[in-house]
């Protein structure tokens, strides 16, 4: 471990940040060719944008890419660049095209991927990363990101920002239908998961001077957020710290099942339901049978990031596992883009509880159309104040509602669930 530091009551200050990114790189020796991996605007909280730009003022020319970990999502635009990594040249960013630009560099056997994820499927998975990582002759790769609860892996960030972050469509596929078929309430919040596991088996098949920046941030409850751990090493033991950190950090227990819950998607990171639907995976463990979701979503324009992950998520929409199921064995092209497929599952409550969406660029037909019901945002935003509203529990008209400002940033759970 280079450095480790974190505590629920910890607060990293970017004055103390710099120093301990200085001293740590200084550990490391000289470098001659650096490529930093931080993650995109979906992250813009992680503080690994600050972490990337305190890298780039240590080595300077040595960096000589930039690859944000994009996965399936859209790149960033020159106003989102200039946010969150003022000072790096734009001219050092690369663009991941997780279609075009990857190499499969091993396979898991399809025997160890039946055997971790308990028979729910039964297919060897390629390890597959951006060939820049592989072609790049680097001396020194820097994966930096937040470790949270997600949905598909358990815990965000480790060997799934090279997966997954800089992976392929295959690889993506198949390992997010792992997580699907496994179930994601066994998975969400926790460290080691099948998806974890055979993402881990795939660094066997790479040697490549890879070193972990992870942050743990949590909310100060006043609205602010701060940096309550941070772990850096070239092995496993910092996402296995970060992780038993985030765990006290962003995971809410709630002593009875949610009947109504708010959650807010601010419009400059939650543009889609592909990201969006953070706010059903992330408190679906919390909400009571029949209860109520209600997502105010300003700036949702388009399900999926990619083109044709929204074209199939328009066609076969969040109808429940066992229609999905269904669908995937009947069209060759669902079958082709097992994330989508995953993705369908994960955004339905299986009929559980209702899912509201108030978007701010689609309309009610679309909505709709898959599966979701509607809401005017403007009306909904004035109902639900969120610049009165608290995170937890308010009243509202004489109603109690539970309120969330930004479900990427934790995990809810009624005690019995979890």
């Amino acid at each position: 471990m280079y450095y480790e530091k974190g505590a629920v009551d910890c607060d990293i200050s970017s004055a103390e940040l710099k120093k301990i990114v200085f001293e740590t790189l200084e550990k490391l020796g000289e470098k001659e060719k650096v490529l930093i991996i931080p993650p995109d605007f979906t992250r813009f909280h992680s503080r690994a944008g600050e972490i990337s730009c305190y890298i780039y003022e240590y080595y300077g020319d040595k960096v000589t890419d930039v690859l944000p970990a994009l996965g399936t999502h859209s790149g960033m635009t020159d106003e989102q660049l200039d946010e969150m990594f003022p000072g790096i040249p734009k001219g050092l960013f690369r663009v991941h095209d997780w279609r075009n630009d990857v190499v499969t560099v091993g396979e898991v056997p399809a025997e160890y991927v039946k055997e971790v994820s308990e028979g729910a499927v039964d297919y060897a998975w390629p390890a597959q990363l951006n060939k820049l990582l592989v072609e790049g002759g680097y001396d020194l790769i820097l994966s930096v990101g937040q470790v949270v609860p997600h949905e598909v892996v358990g815990m965000a960030n480790y060997t799934k920002n090279i997966f997954v972050g800089t992976g392929g469509a295959e690889g993506i596929n198949k390992s997010h239908f792992i997580g699907a078929a496994y179930g994601m309430e066994k998975i969400m919040g926790r460290a080691q998961t099948p998806v974890r596991k055979v993402m881990n088996y795939g660094l066997n098949f790479i040697d490549l001077p890879i070193v972990y920046f992870q942050t743990v941030i949590g909310g100060d409850g006043d609205g602010g957020l701060k940096m309550r751990g941070l772990y850096v090493s070239d092995q496993e033991d910092c996402f296995l710290k970060a992780s038993d950190l985030a765990l006290e950090v962003n995971f809410k227990m709630v002593d009875k099942p949610l009947k109504k819950v708010v959650v807010y998607l601010d419009p400059s990171e939650f543009k889609s339901t592909w990201l969006g639907n953070k706010s059903i995976y992330r408190t679906r463990m919390a909400i009571d049978d029949d209860g109520e979701l209600i997502v105010l979503a300003p700036g949702l324009k388009e399900f999926g990031e990619d083109s044709e992950i929204d074209r199939l998520i328009r066609k076969y929409g969040y109808v429940g596992t066992p229609k999905v199921m269904d669908a995937l064995q009947a069209n060759q092209e669902l079958a082709d883009n097992l994330s989508a497929a995953a993705h369908l599952i994960h955004g339905s409550s299986e009929g559980r509880f209702s899912i509201t969406y108030c978007p701010g660029n689609l309309t009610k037909e679309e909505i709709e159309s898959v599966n979701f019901e509607y809401a005017d945002v403007d009306e909904m935003m004035k109902l639900y104040d969120i610049t009165k509203l608290k995170d937890g529990f308010n009243t509202v008209n004489g109603e109690e509602i539970f309120y969330i400002s930004n479900p990427a940033l934790g995990l809810w759970a009624f005690k019995d669930r979890f």
